[in-house]
């Protein structure tokens, strides 16, 4: 059996973010909170990856684990919950970051009302080179069960903590695209109810290259996983895409 010794796990994939992984490794090394291990899985990245995370090798809180083989964020998360041992889980992405509180605020709110699954706000950003346009923060609804979710997708996986017990024998599935949708899909089947802290507790970049601004794509496989594993007839499909993306537009605006 192993060892608990860190009250939260935190699980970061990455593959080839090197420019900003810095900024979302420090954001948890400078939690106010320090009871954590952070678990970082490199996905094989070919560019200077290895030598920021190199910088981290001395922290004992932080567990590196670099894949010989491009395996995808779904096999990155799945080998994170896999190897870390604690009641609660936490997700950063490699190009997203926290505010320093988020930890310490999170838990104590989860502990206080006896949650197993919470998120936040979040305040997105555009990356244009070296320059950060900050969006308005959003303005999430406090709750959520599965079919509110499936009409308006906003938790962050960035912001999320969910009790270890909640997972079970769930995983990240292997798809292209919307892997945390699908994930955040199962776990709210189970009759859970998420619970927002009311307040901004993390930074998520929004990159012109990257997967979550490829919104075409994005509705294409929504329709898919609404399809095949939501079980969702046309009509449903149909309302659940077009609500995702109204709620996406006001997130975002035509990014």
């Amino acid at each position: 059996m192993k060892n608990q010794n860190n009250y939260i796990d935190i699980i970061l994939p990455n593959f080839n973010k090197a420019e900003y992984l810095q900024e979302a490794i420090d954001s948890v090394v400078n939690q106010t909170f320090q009871d954590w291990k952070l678990y970082i899985i490199d996905d094989s990245s070919t560019d200077d990856s290895h030598e920021v995370l190199n910088s981290y090798k001395q922290i004992k809180k932080i567990s590196i684990v670099k894949l010989k083989k491009n395996k995808g964020p779904s096999f990155c998360r799945n080998l994170g919950l896999r190897i870390s041992n604690s009641n609660f889980i936490s997700f950063i992405d490699s190009d997203d970051y926290w505010e320093k509180n988020k930890l310490k605020e999170q838990i104590h709110f989860m502990e206080k009302n006896n949650l197993s699954f919470s998120f936040t706000d979040f305040i997105p950003f555009i990356q244009n080179r070296n320059e950060k346009k900050f969006l308005k923060k959003t303005n999430i609804q406090n709750t959520f069960n599965f079919n509110q979710f499936t009409l308006n997708s906003s938790i962050n996986t960035t912001t999320m903590i969910i009790q270890r017990s909640l997972i079970k024998n769930l995983k990240f599935k292997k798809i292209e695209k919307l892997e945390d949708y699908l994930f955040k899909c199962q776990i709210l089947k189970q009759n859970i109810l998420a619970h927002k802290l009311n307040k901004a507790s993390a930074f998520y970049r929004i990159l012109n290259k990257s997967r979550s601004s490829q919104r075409f794509k994005n509705i294409l496989y929504l329709w898919k996983i609404n399809q095949k594993y939501n079980n969702f007839n046309l009509f449903r499909n149909l309302f659940s895409i077009f609500m995702i993306s109204v709620n996406s537009l006001r997130k975002y605006g035509f990014k």
